[in-house]
């Protein structure tokens, strides 16, 4: 038997599955003349040794992370190479970051980026023997050295491709609605896959957990980045239709089967918060947490960050969570862009009215994605009179989360953007402190 024409070498770790079984869905229904090879490298010396192994055969290194891990996978990406490495060996970055930034992630060592939605570049890529030539969705360097870039990848409705791997038996939570209308200037999501909704069907859906059940899986979970919009194109919630695909998910995944709604991986914007939909979650769900996300106690800076919901949505909401026996965790972003120290004061205020009604806190640090409105924006930061109040709130059981951990990273990643200045892009959208308010901005509060 003859061997591969291609290898297709997976830097396979647990942050990423999702995306991967995704491209592997697509992958495993897609009809091609090139006999490939599949290989899970969960560690760098494993996935080193799958190159080794690859041969002469032409191998394809497959890298997914966020904005955040960029720098750490750069340093992997180092050692993988001096591990095993030749001419017939390409490293491909995909993901928020290298669709965001892929020069950034061409001269961290990268040879290819995929730039936008990977599934139809990967499988152009398989069926070209890895050979970027006449490929969209790709940025590279030919060989003299001039940046090549082929534009975003086609997007495809979401009922193109499966949500999850079959041939390979990977399975993660299903992906139902791709982009998002609201548009938050500091979340990559909608200008990563555009400010619209791009809806999995009812029926697509159905047969996904139909396939899950038949293969004894019983929990069935979401990715989406606003669980109510399902089913509707504008900001208003469909909750017959929501209802609908619920009743179909649990009556498939069956009597010893669970369904999870509004948890993570997704979450419920605080706006769409009502008994009726509690309710429904209640019905159908086995969930008894729901994650909404505020942000900041602060109006000014939720208008700022075009959130489009005010700090009395996210207190209503909480209310009527508790009130109808769900947990409710709340994000919130300490250091956004423009807070002087009464909007940090606002937010440290609305968390503690919400733990003592019970909620948890998810406490996050701002950081400038790449991709976003807000990619120049100074780094986020916490004055240790706020390190003290969140670490008392964490001491409480009522707050927790990667904030410090993300600091570090606001740093990272503000220095890169000033290394990779945007010449042209207007930086109107970061928000200002108020003439009246500027005074107060220098009470050591987030920067």
């Amino acid at each position: 038997m003859r061997g591969p024409e291609l290898v297709l070498v997976l830097r396979y770790r647990k942050a990423v599955t999702y995306g991967f079984h995704v491209l592997l869905g697509a992958l495993g229904d897609h009809k091609t003349p090139t006999r490939y090879v599949v290989r899970f490298g969960e560690n760098v010396e494993e996935t080193a040794r799958h190159i080794r192994e690859a041969g002469d055969a032409r191998t394809l290194v497959l890298w997914s992370f966020y904005s955040p891990d960029a720098a750490a996978l750069a340093d992997e990406l180092k050692q993988i190479r001096e591990l095993a490495d030749g001419p017939n060996v390409t490293h491909l970055a995909g993901g928020v970051h290298a669709t965001a930034e892929p020069v950034q992630t061409l001269d961290a060592g990268w040879d290819m980026a995929a730039i936008g939605e990977g599934e139809s570049t990967l499988l152009s890529l398989v069926d070209a023997k890895g050979d970027p030539a006449g490929i969209t969705g790709l940025a590279y360097r030919d060989a003299t050295g001039k940046l090549i870039r082929t534009g975003k990848a086609k997007q495809r409705d979401l009922n193109d491709f499966p949500g999850f791997a079959l041939k390979w038996d990977k399975f993660n939570a299903l992906e139902i609605t791709r982009g998002c209308i609201y548009a938050c200037r500091f979340c990559q999501t909608p200008f990563m896959f555009s400010a619209k909704f791009r809806h999995r069907s009812l029926a697509n859906i159905r047969w996904h957990v139909d396939q899950m059940r038949a293969r004894g899986l019983r929990d069935v979970r979401f990715i989406t980045p606003t669980a109510l919009s399902w089913g509707t194109q504008t900001d208003e919630p469909d909750l017959e239709a929501v209802e609908e695909m619920l009743a179909s998910c649990k009556e498939g995944i069956g009597p010893d089967g669970r369904v999870f709604f509004g948890s993570f991986p997704s979450e419920i914007r605080p706006e769409h918060v009502t008994r009726e939909a509690l309710r429904l979650v209640k019905r159908y769900c086995a969930n008894n947490n729901i994650i909404v996300g505020a942000q900041s106690g602060s109006d000014r800076v939720l208008d700022a960050a075009k959130r489009g919901h005010g700090v009395e949505e996210v207190k209503r909401a909480a209310r009527l969570a508790v009130e109808e026996g769900f947990r409710i965790n709340v994000d919130m972003i300490f250091g956004m862009p423009g807070e002087d120290r009464r909007d940090v004061d606002d937010s440290l205020t609305l968390a503690r009215e919400l733990a003592d009604l019970g909620a948890r806190i998810h406490a996050h640090t701002f950081m400038p994605l790449p991709g976003t409105p807000w990619r120049d924006a100074p780094a986020g930061d916490v004055d240790p009179e706020t390190i003290r109040e969140v670490d008392r709130l964490s001491q409480r059981g009522a707050l927790y989360g990667h904030w410090q951990k993300q600091r570090d990273h606001a740093v990272r990643l503000a220095a890169a953007a000033e290394a990779y200045p945007r010449p042209g892009r207007s930086r109107t959208l970061l928000p200002t402190v108020p003439a009246e308010r500027k005074g107060t901005a220098q009470g050591g509060g987030c920067r």
